[in-house]
């Protein structure tokens, strides 16, 4: 049985800002781009209750509506939009062969990868209610949401430190919960969280977990339960002497356990991603910053950016590949048609 393949000029990876952004530009290019949505459709924006920092938006919407606001206008442009989620990539040949979970397979001229990181969550009960409604992966989104409140961060890394530190901003009191003693995190934000633990701003909960949330979707997070253990790790020690469990009031969680870019399909290709996964992209000042080690192949959002991480950032990198992958587009089409120009006169004579 024949295999069905269905060409496009270019195809891209990815429904949130970065892709949403980069499928209205080369739309607008007449690069009839074909957009994938994956498991999470519209992205980390699809969980942010409220949006006011995005511009264009005096009076903020939520992160799902703007979501939607994209992708109606990259239809408006002629961008097709189709659920499907990348598993391959095979960029040995030109036109480069996509092959989709279910099997489904395309052949595309350019790629853009907008595909996003998942951020890591706890998995403990309560939390796939509240996320959105108290409970967040992003300070720098949410945490204005909660002025005036106790805020509680789960994490022991540089992004927690970095979060607990914003939140002072806003909240009352910063609580830091981490399951061991030591931190992850870099001495400077080590240094920098401590500065703010001497001010009484912030509170460090060592050898502690949170173990459930508490509240409703109508009144954000009520409190929380939390296990400790001098030895660390509480959770895996839950009967053991020692370990203490306990309720704790807090209006706002926020999980920085860091994230895990969603580029499993590009291991196997000659994109540059480093030790956790995100690509490396050219950079630089000038044109091309979205380029990958692939010609042809470009990177936009938080698969490439695992540092500012916002929606906005996510924009300007997609409008950026778009960009790219038409300049790209633009000099295949121009060889080709010389070559062939060549290969008529080399006929003619």
């Amino acid at each position: 049985m024949t295999e069905s393949v269905e060409h496009r000029r270019l195809i891209v990876a990815g429904t949130g800002a970065a892709g949403l952004t980069a499928a209205i530009y080369a739309a607008r290019s007449n690069n009839d781009p074909l957009v994938l949505e994956g498991d999470e459709p519209g992205g980390q924006l699809t969980l942010t209750s409220e949006v006011e920092n995005f511009p264009g938006f005096p009076e903020g919407l939520s992160g799902p509506d703007l979501i939607n606001n994209m992708k109606e206008q990259a239809e408006r442009f002629g961008a097709e939009l189709e659920h499907g989620i990348v598993a391959d990539i095979d960029d040995s040949e030109r036109p480069f062969r996509v092959e989709l979970s279910n099997g489904d397979v395309y052949t595309c001229d350019a790629f853009i990868a907008a595909s996003g990181a998942s951020a890591r969550t706890l998995g403990v009960p309560g939390e796939d209610e509240l996320m959105g409604y108290g409970v967040s992966t992003c300070a720098t989104c949410d945490g204005a949401f909660f002025r005036g409140e106790d805020m509680l961060v789960v994490g022991g890394g540089d992004a927690a430190m970095e979060e607990a530190h914003f939140l002072t901003k806003f909240a009352d009191t910063v609580y830091i919960a981490h399951r061991r003693e030591e931190f992850r995190a870099e001495d400077y934000w080590i240094d920098r969280v401590q500065q703010k633990v001497d001010e009484g701003e912030i509170e460090i909960m060592r050898n502690t977990e949170l173990l459930e949330m508490h509240g409703s979707p109508e009144d954000g997070v009520d409190h929380v339960t939390l296990a400790q253990n001098d030895e660390g790790h509480p959770s895996e020690k839950l009967d053991a002497d020692g370990t203490e469990t306990f309720d704790f009031d807090v209006g706002a969680v926020f999980i920085a356990i860091g994230h895990t870019p969603n580029t499993d399909y590009l291991g196997d290709t000659g994109v540059e991603l480093d030790d956790t996964g995100y690509i490396q992209t050219h950079g630089g000042t000038g044109g091309d910053q979205t380029a990958t080690d692939v010609d042809g192949i470009f990177g936009a959002g938080d698969v490439v950016d695992y540092h500012y991480q916002q929606a906005v950032t996510a924009a300007g990198m997609g409008c950026k590949a778009a960009i790219d992958a038409d300049e790209y587009l633009e000099a295949q089409a121009e060889a080709t048609a010389e070559a062939e120009s060549e290969a008529a006169a080399e006929a003619d004579d």
